[in-house]
């Protein structure tokens, strides 16, 4: 009986998380959404979300606490918590760092950021590597885990991608710099996004085969 209730709570605790993911996930598009669309409305809900992510992850917080006090887990079980804990940092900068793109956004004219600039893309490929790397913690998948940290290199790629499309448009055109600055700032926030998933997976991955690896410690 007290198992039964115990894996209540993990239950509760995947719910939770896949709540935060889900904040995340709005909180990147929205941002992108407010740049490329020029709408202050969604540019607005993204920094609203990041509030609410930032209560979420106080509210995991406690829970996981509350879990550790009243059940007392050990091995795999200890591992779950413990890696969950770790997650909610990482998904609360994922949070902070859309806000950043949505505040950059309102000084950027939206037809520079649609101008044969991938931001688009590696929006959505970042946001694929978070909503992946928390699915593989619910399903302790560690093929997923794997998966994830082989889409980094999306990410990373694109970042380039978008390095050289910057460079070539200044090139061309030296008074489009400061846009092209700004622009090349939320890429890359978008890569410190895609670096947060991958230290997600990391712990993911730790929660299953008890094994620390990657995790990269990231002052912004």
């Amino acid at each position: 009986m007290m198992r039964d209730s115990y894996v209540q709570q993990l239950d509760k605790l995947h719910g939770e998380l896949i709540k935060m993911g889900s904040l995340c996930e709005e909180a990147i598009g929205c941002a992108v959404k407010g740049l490329l669309e020029e709408d202050e409305r969604t540019r607005a809900r993204a920094i609203e979300a990041e509030r609410e992510i930032d209560v979420k992850e106080r509210e995991i917080e406690a829970f996981c606490i509350r879990l550790l006090l009243r059940e007392q887990p050990v091995a795999g079980d200890l591992r779950r918590i413990a890696a969950a804990q770790k997650m909610i940092t990482d998904m609360e900068r994922v949070g902070d760092h859309a806000e950043d793109i949505a505040e950059l956004a309102r000084f950027i004219d939206n037809r520079a950021a649609n101008s044969g600039v991938h931001i688009a893309d590696m929006a959505a490929a970042a946001a694929k590597m978070l909503t992946d790397a928390i699915d593989a913690f619910v399903a302790a998948d560690l093929g997923k885990v794997r998966a994830v940290q082989k889409y980094d290199d999306v990410v990373d790629e694109l970042f380039t991608r978008i390095r050289g499309e910057l460079v070539a448009r200044i090139t061309r055109d030296p008074g489009d710099a400061a846009v092209c600055l700004d622009l090349l700032m939320i890429a890359k926030y978008l890569e410190r996004i895609g670096d947060h998933a991958q230290n997600i997976a990391e712990w993911v991955d730790f929660s299953i085969t008890g094994e620390m690896k990657g995790v990269k410690v990231m002052s912004g």
